[in-house]
This record gives structure tokens, C-alpha cells and sequence, in this order.
């Protein structure tokens, strides 16, 4: 499996749904970039200036949304990732 190094997140995008709710069949261009996945991976952390580490906020498990245009796509294993950084992460789905 991938380990992400420093503040940076593995997460397992959330595939969009190919019908509106009509039935209509979206094309590939038609359709939104997801902005929701699953954390796979979690980063060890960044360390503040006086040496402690701080804590990453998020966990493997997580559901996540996170900015549409942020993070690098990474095929691994034949899946699709998307590695960000932690700030890049704008909510923890409950």
C-alpha cells in the first residue's frame, strides 16, 4: 500500500453517479470532478518550530470532502488515488 509522507492524505475517490435522477445518461465531459472520497492513508505529520509534532486532524476511515482542484492523481494496484495535503481537505464527513 501507498504511505504518504508529512501532512499528505491517500484518499479513494468517491466515483460520480453516470444518471440524473430523470435517467438521463451523462457523458464522461458532463460529469462534475468528485470532491468526496475515503481516506486510505494518513502521513505521520508536520512538526511546529520548537520540534513537537502536531497531530493530523483526519484518520484512515474518514469520508471526506476536499477542493476540486487540489491533489495529484495516482493509479496504484488499478485504482484511482488522490494524494493532498491535509490542508487541501475541507470537511470531515459525519
Amino acid at each position: 500500500m501507498l504511505q504518504p509522507i508529512g501532512d499528505r492524505v491517500i484518499v479513494e475517490v468517491k466515483e460520480v453517479e453516470e444518471q440524473t435522477v430523470g435517467g438521463i445518461v451523462l457523458a464522461s465531459n458532463a460529469k462534475e470532478k468528485p470532491t468526496q472520497g475515503k481516506v486510505v492513508a494518513v502521513g505521520g505529520g508536520l512538526y511546529a518550530e520548537d520540534g513537537s509534532k502536531l497531530p493530523m486532524t483526519v484518520q484512515e476511515g474518514d469520508e471526506v470532502l476536499y477542493d476540486k482542484y487540489s491533489g495529484t492523481k495516482v493509479k496504484y494496484e488499478d485504482k484511482e488515488y488522490l494524494v493532498l495535503h491535509e490542508k487541501d481537505i475541507l470537511a470531515i464527513v459525519k
